[in-house]
């Protein structure tokens, strides 16, 4: 059986010890280490080389959000998943756009906990519809501050329609339908827009065109 490790970067003591002991309970994942903030987690992200991290957004010292750029500096792959709380929505689109795979918010389940890092360590984005609609709402909040998109990461009608029906949380498959397409096409059209947007997920897609306003909802 593979193990998977863990590190837990949290200014709250009670927040580290409660995730520990959730994951504790799961014999497939091992939490490695605890950090109180990114200049503390640094460190222990290269000597302890984790699959995945649990990161929380707002920390002294330093933030989910520079240690994320940090990371991304230092070429890291290792996926990230945000905690967060239902008063930092305004953080959560930057946080998609710089690559993390996932939110949690720092109550949720046992299960959603587990299925976000599963598909972490996949290298794939999981995002729950109500942390979706999140993401969008605080969008059009900050929608009159967005700078027009430029030309060169323009959309077209049809690759438009298809990043909206995937921030609606639809798949490929239901897409091809609706559309009249192939699967393929659908694929091949998600291609173009993670190469025009310089992403590679379909979640950081919808918040990089949320957040330059290429795309609305």
């Amino acid at each position: 059986m593979i193990v998977y490790k863990i590190l837990i970067v949290d200014d709250h003591l009670v927040v580290r010890e409660g995730l520990k002991l959730i994951l504790e309970t799961n014999e497939q994942f091992q939490v490695v280490g605890e950090a109180e903030n990114g200049a503390e987690a640094l460190p222990m992200i290269k000597e302890l080389h984790p699959d995945v991290i649990l990161m929380d957004l707002n920390m002294p010292v330093m933030g989910g959000l520079e240690t994320m750029q940090e990371l991304k500096k230092q070429g890291s792959s290792i996926p990230v998943i945000i905690l967060t709380t239902y008063n930092e929505d305004e953080l959560m689109i930057s946080g998609l756009a710089m690559g993390a795979k996932g939110y949690l918010l720092k109550d949720t389940s046992r299960e959603n906990l587990f299925r976000n890092i599963e598909s972490a360590v996949r290298g794939e984005t999981l995002l729950s519809a109500d942390i979706m609609e999140r993401v969008i709402t605080a969008r059009a909040q900050q929608k009159d501050s967005i700078s027009p998109q430029n030309e060169a990461a323009r959309l077209t009608d049809k690759e438009t329609l298809i990043l909206q029906a995937v921030a609606r949380g639809f798949k490929s498959k239901v897409i091809a339908i609706d559309m009249g397409i192939s699967e393929r096409t659908v694929k091949a059209h998600l291609t173009a827009i993670y190469n025009k947007l310089g992403v590679d997920s379909r979640s950081q897609a919808v918040a990089v065109a949320l957040e330059r306003g290429i795309m609305e909802m």
